[in-house]
């Protein structure tokens, strides 16, 4: 089987981007004989060095080069066609309304194609509306990573299609050397909260600086490590505006020797290794609408207590004890709950083999797997069963 790939790719850095990479890793590990390739969007004057994967390339806002990358798949010998979209990625906004670039390329294809849903917004806008039902019209196959998301579908864009539920994959993790890696990492004498992930103003992340005083006062040895680059979209326009203002605050809140800033793109074996070495893993976005958290799965997979704001993909996939889920903007009740979990360990232990126990079941190698499955069902419908994921 040929398997093409329209997505923003590796290394433009951007969550599609490492989410495909990973997504093609494991469906080659589920079967090697299969073929990827990729069609890789890029941002407007950008000339980034692929490696012989990206066969082509598609250029965001143009909606002409999205329409040619569909006749060069018909023309190929693809098999099937897996897109992964996110507003962004496959159109613009103009004054409030959202042009759809996707649509043109759908038209013209002539493949079997899947497309995988990043973001489904509640109550959206009539252009969101619309090119949300042109995906699925002239998809074969939607997936969604959430059971939210497959209702929101119905109740909000008015779509009978059954979407195919996958959820987010993750790294197979083995939650365990927390204290060895707190060597490794010279932090042997903190206990560690963190997040991680591209930094931008949508995570949220002076609410938890401004619940570092409180934590701190009863565990004076917490250390709170904010992982990752600033958003690179981010850095074009405002430069490291919104870092230097977190910065400013930590400096404020007399917190130097309490958050630490780590201004580093990680691979994934780094961020799993800050992962294994925290003690709680919070992260306090600002969306209530984000329906996919890749930090958040990966938070999950290596089995860590959690304390996250109500966002969509936490509060389902943090329900039945797998996790803490605090109000929006609310410093005071991330301390709390951070503190909660530090002062009692068997809540800990607790939430932490809830997570994994959950995790464990949506690690890469599994999603791989389902996602192959369900390739060779639109291929070949005959012999290969419709895999639903729940």
């Amino acid at each position: 089987m040929r398997v093409a790939f329209v997505s923003s790719s590796v290394p433009r850095r951007c969550g599609i981007a490492t989410f495909t990479a990973d997504i093609m890793a494991a469906v080659k590990a589920a079967d090697p004989t299969v073929r990827c390739s990729v069609i890789a969007i890029d941002e407007p004057n950008s000339a980034r060095a692929y490696t012989a994967e990206v066969k082509a390339r598609i250029r965001q806002r143009e909606p002409d080069t999205y329409r040619a990358a569909a006749t060069l798949i018909n023309d190929s010998s693809v098999d099937v066609v897996n897109i992964q979209h996110e507003f962004g990625l496959y159109g613009v906004w103009k004054d409030g309304v959202y042009e759809d670039h996707l649509r043109p390329f759908l038209l013209e294809l002539r493949k079997p194609a899947v497309t995988t849903l990043h973001s489904v917004v509640p109550d959206p806008s009539p252009s969101m509306r619309d090119a949300v039902r042109s995906i699925a019209e002239h998809s074969d196959e939607l997936v969604v990573m959430a059971h939210t998301a497959a209702r929101l579908l119905k109740s909000d864009y008015g779509i009978a299609k059954t979407p195919v539920i996958i959820p987010h994959g993750m790294p197979a993790i083995e939650p365990r050397g927390r204290h060895a890696l707190k060597r490794r990492l010279d932090m042997t004498d903190h206990t560690i909260v963190s997040t991680f992930g591209l930094v931008d103003p949508r995570k949220g992340l002076e609410y938890m600086i401004g619940a570092m005083p409180a934590i701190v006062a009863e565990h004076p040895d917490a250390l709170y490590l904010i992982v990752g680059q600033t958003h690179p979209e981010l850095l074009k326009q405002r430069g490291e505006e919104y870092r230097n203002t977190l910065e400013r605050a930590v400096e404020e809140l007399g917190m130097s020797e309490h958050i630490a800033f780590v201004n580093e793109y990680l691979t994934q074996r780094a961020i799993v290794d800050y992962l294994l070495a925290s003690d709680v893993y919070v992260t306090p976005y600002l969306d209530p609408n984000q329906i996919t958290s890749g930090t958040l799965a990966y938070a999950l997979g290596a089995g860590k207590a959690i304390v996250s704001t109500p966002y969509l993909h936490a509060v389902e996939a943090l329900a039945d004890g797998r996790g803490i889920v605090v109000p929006f903007r609310d410093s005071g009740a991330i301390a709390d709950a951070v503190q909660r979990i530090l002062a009692d360990p068997t809540l800990k232990v607790s939430l932490e083999a809830r997570a994994y126990a959950y995790g464990r079941e949506t690690a890469w190698p599994v999603v791989g797997r389902r996602v192959l499955a369900l390739m060779q069902h639109m291929i070949e419908p005959t012999r290969n069963g419709r895999l639903v994921a729940v």
